[in-house]
């Protein structure tokens, strides 16, 4: 019975509407009129989501049984409503009350499967992502060294010493003004354009792809995977199915020289 509900779609599709119906009532606890308007509905409205939260995940663990704890995300989902259960009062700790009930949002990531597979493809990407990242450091780096001993008479102060310079960088990265930042540069010397489209090239160009093409890479990893375990069960059915042809005929043999014998 309880396997049957843990399965089901419904229960699922429940659980969602839950999640993301909570997030809506975050979203509008945050305008104060709207809070003090619904004060005292807010308490019994928690106590519901907590008491939900707390049945699915018993009909979870109680279908799962000991299965339940050898999936990462059910772990994560457990230490959730296991956190929003510690009683805090909100009046002594307001910022880490509605911290904890912010939590129960992120279960929204193991309700669906698709936000699964999207987590789970930019975890495996990590390692590669970390290797573009510490390579994107040493360009910064050495532009920004270049840049605070050619650009550190300029007014603006934005090459003043290297962190400045990185910051400043990061801004001319993300397109935030970067021309301002180039024209001033270029009031020293005509041809410090170079100095800012090779940087942009580099980074905003090149490493970008870079980790496009990762998670890409990442995400046909995943199909092959899903391609992988697909073909797997197939091939077990299929072996079954062989499994119980061999013995049908094996009992039809049989049955023939019993008819035989009669």
């Amino acid at each position: 019975m309880l396997s049957d509900v843990r399965k089901s779609n419904w229960f699922s599709n429940l659980t969602t509407s839950v999640i993301i119906g909570y997030a809506v009532v975050l979203g509008f606890k945050t305008s104060h009129q709207i809070e003090v308007a619904f004060e005292h509905w807010w308490f019994y409205l928690d106590l519901v989501i907590t008491l939900y939260f707390l049945i699915e995940i018993v009909i979870k663990i109680s279908a799962d049984k000991k299965e339940f704890f050898k999936s990462g995300w059910n772990i994560f989902d457990f230490l959730i409503v296991a956190v929003t259960l510690i009683p805090i009062e909100e009046s002594e700790f307001m910022m880490i009350a509605r911290l904890l009930r912010l939590f129960r949002v992120l279960r929204l990531f193991n309700s669906r499967p698709e936000l699964k597979n999207i987590i789970d493809m930019l975890i495996g990407a990590i390692p590669s992502i970390i290797d573009i990242v510490i390579l994107m450091f040493i360009i910064f780096y050495v532009y920004g060294v270049i840049g605070s001993f050619l650009f550190s008479s300029l007014p603006s102060g934005l090459w003043s010493d290297l962190l400045t310079s990185m910051l400043t960088l990061f801004r001319v990265l993300t397109f935030e003004d970067w021309t301002d930042v180039m024209y001033e540069a270029m009031e020293l010397n005509s041809l410090y354009w170079i100095y800012f489209v090779s940087f942009i090239i580099i980074t905003a160009f090149v490493f970008f792809n870079l980790f496009i093409a990762v998670i890409i890479g990442e995400m046909e990893a995943l199909r092959e995977q899903g391609k992988g375990s697909m073909k797997t069960t197939i091939d077990e059915d299929h072996k079954i199915l062989e499994s119980v042809q061999k013995e049908l005929a094996e009992v039809k043999a049989l049955l023939q020289e019993l008819k035989q014998k009669e």
